[in-house]
């Protein structure tokens, strides 16, 4: 495939997809956004802790041959657009990439690139791992019981929602439609919203959770959603949810019901726990019984609301990974903005970005790369070497800039 701006790297290969399953060469090219802001600073070290990590791991085996895609402001000086189709078309020919944060306007302006990205390319799952590190700053008594992996999905719901302004001719039609046709009871001139949800994409964000549970050895999933209000939505996508594990998945699930009235409270051996909560709930048990949660299947707005508030248990956003994933294509990201005040200072902590990394060389299956960068994280920031926002809430921490964190993590993996 021939590009305008991109330049594929010299060396290494592509992945490919065969047999439905993906076939990673030894010198696989990865596509990397570089990002706005902070982008370019945390980009830059974390890709230096990546290659290490490969370096180390595998003795110069292995190796991940970069190549550069444009988004955000940089591919608007290139193209004259933020979301060139392009980088569309990289990603899906590389099938496996990383972005650093991109900046979208609030309230006007373009439309989000991540909401556009995952859109376009279907990446139905956004998946965020939540765990603590020994030494972050965190306002939980015990937040080392936090280890969750978040599957919210990324197509429907509040991101395919369809709204109407108040007062608007549409909004009006919708109106009388509902009122008239539907006996729909409400205050009249009201703006009004849609919020789609269907079995398809339900049930295909809740099989790839439970598949990664049973392929990672997680002891459950849960249902997180607001069924008793919303019943055929919210309510459905549970109900979705119990069919697609009792039909598919029978021989390795079991519901919480099952455990303890066949079961007696233990999982028989191979099989995971498939439960649900109600939101509201769920909030409250993430603070007063996280270690009850494994992994998490949830819609939209409730795994938006809910992936940033356990990361927030564990040190916040900043060091908060995530990755959007398809049936194949994965583009894993930072999970924060971009902060422009702080751009080029070579202060911003890069632990969400660098954790994508660990999820990107994950997916690759190259999990003893991962597994450096995460052990020599944990040393690093137990030690108290850290960057400014973490330094400003530990007593007696060493604050260092993020090119020099990069260096002490290389370093730490001896």
């Amino acid at each position: 495939m021939s590009y305008q701006h991109i330049r594929l790297p010299s060396s290494g290969e592509k992945i490919s997809i065969q047999n439905g399953r993906l076939q990673v060469p030894d010198q696989p090219i990865i596509g990397y956004v570089e990002g706005d802001g902070i982008g370019p600073d945390i980009t830059r070290a974390s890709l230096k802790v990546w290659n290490a990590a490969v370096a180390k791991a595998y003795g110069g085996k292995r190796a991940i041959h970069w190549c550069e895609v444009y988004l955000g402001e940089k591919a608007a000086g290139l193209y004259g657009s933020a979301f060139p189709d392009e980088a569309v078309k990289a990603f899906e020919d590389l099938i496996v990439s990383i972005k650093g944060p991109l900046t979208t306007p609030v309230g006007g302006g373009m439309r989000s690139i991540n909401v556009s990205l995952r859109q376009t390319l279907d990446l139905y799952a956004c998946v965020r791992p939540v765990r603590h590190f020994p030494g972050v700053p965190s306002p939980l008594r015990h937040p080392e019981q936090v280890d969750v992996v978040i599957f919210r999905e990324n197509t429907e719901d509040v991101y395919a929602g369809i709204e109407y302004p108040a007062g608007s001719d549409e909004a009006w039609k919708l109106e009388r439609f509902l009122k008239d046709e539907m006996k729909a009871d409400f205050q009249a001139g009201s703006a009004l919203g849609l919020k789609p949800m269907s079995e398809f994409g339900s049930k295909r964000l809740i099989r790839k959770a439970i598949r990664y549970a049973l392929d990672n050895g997680r002891k459950s999933v849960t249902l997180v959603h607001k069924g008793n209000i919303m019943k055929y939505t919210e309510g459905a996508f549970r109900n979705w949810g119990y069919e697609l594990a009792r039909t598919e998945l029978g021989g390795q699930t079991v519901t919480e019901d099952e455990l303890y009235a066949v079961h007696g409270g233990k999982p028989p051996e191979g099989r995971i726990v498939i439960k649900d909560r109600i939101a509201d709930i769920m909030f409250q048990q993430m603070l007063l019984r996280p270690a009850e949660f494994d992994v998490i299947a949830t819609p939209n707005l409730n795994g938006d609301y809910l992936s940033d508030a356990v990361a927030a248990e564990v040190g916040g956003v900043g060091i908060a990974p995530g990755g959007n994933i398809g049936d194949y294509v994965a583009v894993f990201e930072a999970t924060h903005g971009s902060a422009p005040k702080y751009a080029g200072l070579d202060k911003a902590n890069p632990g969400s970005l660098l954790f994508s990394g660990v999820m990107l060389l994950d997916y690759l299956g190259w999990k003893e790369a991962a597994a450096l960068v995460t052990e020599a994280y944990g040393r690093v920031v137990a030690g108290k070497t850290v960057t400014y926002d973490f330094a400003r809430q530990m007593e007696g921490a060493r604050e260092v800039k993020t090119s020099e964190f990069a260096e002490a993590l290389v370093g730490a993996m001896g």
